[in-house]
Formats: structure tokens, sequence, C-alpha cells
């Protein structure tokens, strides 16, 4: 067997067991959070000694930051692959709010809270971590409003990061009602007044009138050209 050949199912089997110990360690972030959680737990839950951990990892603020990269890479990922299917800017409004909704809640309230505010306070780093990564998650979304400011679907007088903050902001009101009172909120429900709430805010005044000005503009300008293009005849 060849060098190549022996280095192979090592590989493979350090990638298995890094898998493995990022799988635990998100499970006792999100059951004890960073401050309770310790590598011991995460080696425990994985079914490894805590000294396999310190191989693959420098300790319990490094194994956070990849759990925290790795869970926005895949929800992110997921926005990025739905959102150009949807038609509209309401649409896309209505499902980031109820995706966001759903996938913070979906490992139970610590995920939650260790993204929404104890990552943040446990030092600078892990705080840099989560802003570069909500940059990419909140992306299409400010992708899609920058697009629909542009089309006057909604106000020009409103910075698109007040939308963002506006939407991304309301949720977290929600979120952590959710995590004090210990009590899931109807996901349902609770999407579509927030959608109706953030799209009261975020339409233009009068937007109805406009588009109909707009549409008497688009078909006369219309008109216009086929008038033209027509060919003249003479008497």
């Amino acid at each position: 067997m060849s060098a190549l050949q022996r280095v192979a199912p090592r590989r493979a089997k350090s990638q298995l067991r890094i898998t493995e110990l990022l799988r635990a360690a998100r499970e006792v972030f999100s059951e004890h959070g960073y401050q309770q959680a310790t590598t011991a737990l995460i080696a425990e839950r994985a079914g490894v000694s805590e000294a396999t951990v310190f191989t693959y990892f420098a300790g319990k603020r490094e194994l956070c930051i990849q759990v925290i990269k790795d869970w926005y890479d895949e929800i992110s990922t997921e926005l990025e692959r739905e959102m150009p299917h949807l038609q509209g800017i309401h649409a896309k409004i209505s499902f980031v709010i109820r995706h966001h909704l759903i996938t913070l809640l979906a490992d139970g309230f610590g995920m939650c809270a260790l993204v929404l505010g104890e990552g943040r306070t446990v030092g600078p780093e892990l705080s840099s971590v989560i802003t570069e990564c909500a940059r990419r998650y909140t992306a299409p979304l400010m992708d899609c409003l920058a697009q629909a400011r542009e089309d006057g679907e909604v106000r020009q007088d409103m910075p698109l990061r007040l939308m963002r903050d506006l939407i991304y902001g309301s949720m977290e009101h929600v979120l952590w009602d959710s995590i004090t009172d210990q009590k899931r909120p109807a996901i349902d429900q609770t999407a579509e007044q927030l959608t109706a709430l953030v799209w009261s805010a975020i339409t233009p005044p009068n937007a109805s009138l406009e588009a109909l000005t707009r549409f008497r503009d688009e078909v006369r300008q219309a008109l216009l050209q086929t008038q033209q293009a027509a060919p003249s005849h003479s008497s």
C-alpha cells in the first residue's frame, strides 16, 4: 500500500471525528449556553476523551466559533437558494420572516440565545464572527430591498439599513420574549402579523396611486412607440 493510500483513510477518519465533535458541540452549546458548556461535556456527548477534542480544536472558543460559522452557512445557503425563485418583494419579505423565526427556534431556545445575545458578550472575536456571518445572512434581503426601491415598490425616503433593522429587530423582540417565557410562539400567525406590520411601514405613501400612474405612463409610452413605428400613409 502506498503512502498516499494510507493517508487518505486517516484524513477521512479525522474529518468524521471533526464532524462528530461539531455536532456534539452544537448540541451542548444549545443546551447549556457558552458559559456553562465545557470541552468535557462536548467530549462526553461525542463519545471521545477530552484529549481528543484538543487534538482538533484549540479550545471551547474555537469550537463555538466553528459551530456558529457552520450554522450560519447552512441557513444562509438556504436563503440564497430559495429567494431567487420567489416573485415580488412582499413574498420575499414574508419568506425571510417565517424562515428566520423557524430557523432560530429549530434547535430549541439555546442556539437562538447563543447567536442573539450570549455570543456577542463573550468577547470581540466571537462577536465579530457573528457580525460577519450575519452580513452574509441578511444580504439576500438587502439585495431584494435595493431592487424593490429602484422599482418604486418600497419607500425611497427610508435607508435600506433601517428597513433591514426594522425587519430583523422586530423578530428579535419576538424571539427574546420566547426565550424569556420558554414558550414557542405560533410561528405562522406571528410571521403573518410581522409581515403585515413591516409591509405597512415600508410601502410608499399612495402606493396604489403611484402604481396606476406608472401603468398609465407605460401605456402612453407604448402607444407612442407603436404610432412612431407604424408606416405613414400619404393621401
